[in-house]
């Protein structure tokens, strides 16, 4: 087996006391104390994740624009500077190759921010489409650690050691600005994987230490705690967001994801996947991703199957007991035949036992 890779903040998880896992070839912390603890300071207060094991992809050129609405089903046309948008990348059958965050730093240099487990791949699928434009690809990832401040306290936290307005009117939602953190030049995004409030902190690798250990002092009065991947995957099921290799996958559009809000079959630049795309909408979806409650405190994980009466109907992609609701919630895709309507209850076969199941509207939990 390989070495391990680590991002630049490995030395400060481990000065931390976190549990360190191998996370798809990564040496990351799962957790520092409890993972119900740092699920709750995100939710109640505010929670630092290392995220530098993410793909940060630099996309410059006269023909930047116009190779990323070949590349993506949402409209980056739409896009000023400083702003940014939630999109997939998705192969000709219509396929999701990823997920990722798309931002516009001017006309012609372009951000795609990628899972980390797709970093070679999504690189290589790129510059493989390039043909033809004149746009240049780079990856920043070997240079550019990401750090995430989420929860309701973290724009207090971050505006005592940042000199940029934090308010959400001067930076909404799916915006990014170039700022500084204490003297360190970072760029700072505002989007979030948890349901709450949150930024990005994007540092180059000499100065991550000192940025992160910068915002730990100065939310220590508000209870900020280091979080760890254990706590950010029971947040973003609670807040529905699709994991890549769970919710997500070649063989999964985005339509089928629940993600159609994010792909615009109308807007005028040909894509890649569009005529796949058109199709399943227009012969409806064989495959829907839900959500479901159960009784009691079984937790349903990946890979469980869902029954109707004695007819297997589809798979569990991800499952947990809700640290924030005190049940067990999970997501999982129901295969359809045409014209078919979701049942709104139905089992989960948890280890050999069928436990009852209902189907609820997403996201299972939404902030205030």
């Amino acid at each position: 087996m390989g070495t391990l890779k680590v991002t630049p903040l490995n030395a400060r998880h481990r000065a931390l006391g976190a549990k360190m896992v191998d996370f798809g070839g990564w040496d990351m912390p799962v957790q520092y104390h409890s993972i119900l603890k740092e699920h709750e300071a995100v939710r109640q207060r505010a929670g630092l994740f290392d995220v530098s094991h993410m793909g940060v992809f630099d996309l410059k050129g006269p023909d930047a624009l116009a190779a990323i609405q070949y590349l993506i089903p949402n409209d980056a046309s739409r896009l000023t500077a400083g702003k940014g948008l939630y999109t997939q990348l998705c192969n000709p059958q219509g396929g999701t190759i990823d997920d990722l965050l798309i931002f516009c730093l001017n006309a012609e240099h372009w951000w795609l921010i990628v899972n980390a487990g797709n970093r070679d791949k999504d690189f290589e699928w790129i510059a493989s489409q390039l043909t033809g434009f004149d746009a240049q690809l780079s990856s920043l990832a070997d240079n550019t650690g990401i750090i995430a401040l989420q929860g309701p306290s973290a724009a207090d936290i971050l505006s005592r050691i940042c000199e940029l307005d934090l308010n959400p009117v001067s930076l909404p939602a799916f915006s990014i600005r170039a700022t500084e953190i204490q003297g360190h030049k970072v760029m700072l995004s505002r989007s979030g994987y948890t349901g709450e409030d949150g930024f990005e902190i994007y540092v180059p690798y000499a100065q991550i230490e000192a940025v992160w250990d910068s915002l730990l002092t100065a939310g220590q009065t508000d209870g900020l705690e280091p979080v760890g991947l254990g706590a950010r995957d029971t947040l973003r099921l609670e807040a529905a967001m699709p994991l890549y290799g769970h919710e997500l996958d070649d063989q999964t559009s985005p339509l089928s994801a629940g993600l159609g809000w994010s792909v615009k079959l109308q807007k005028a630049a040909d894509f890649i996947g569009k005529q796949a795309l058109i199709t399943e909408k227009e012969q409806g979806l064989t495959k829907v991703r839900v959500g479901f409650v159960l009784e009691g405190k079984r937790a349903p994980r990946q890979d469980y199957t869902l029954w109707l009466d004695d007819q297997q109907i589809g798979v569990v992609t991800s499952g947990s007991l809700s640290p924030s609701l005190g049940y067990p919630i999970g997501m999982g895709y129901i295969q359809l035949q045409a014209g078919q309507e979701l049942p709104e209850s139905f089992d989960v076969d948890i280890r050999g036992q069928r436990h009852p199941a209902r189907r609820v509207k997403l996201p299972f939990y939404k902030r205030s």
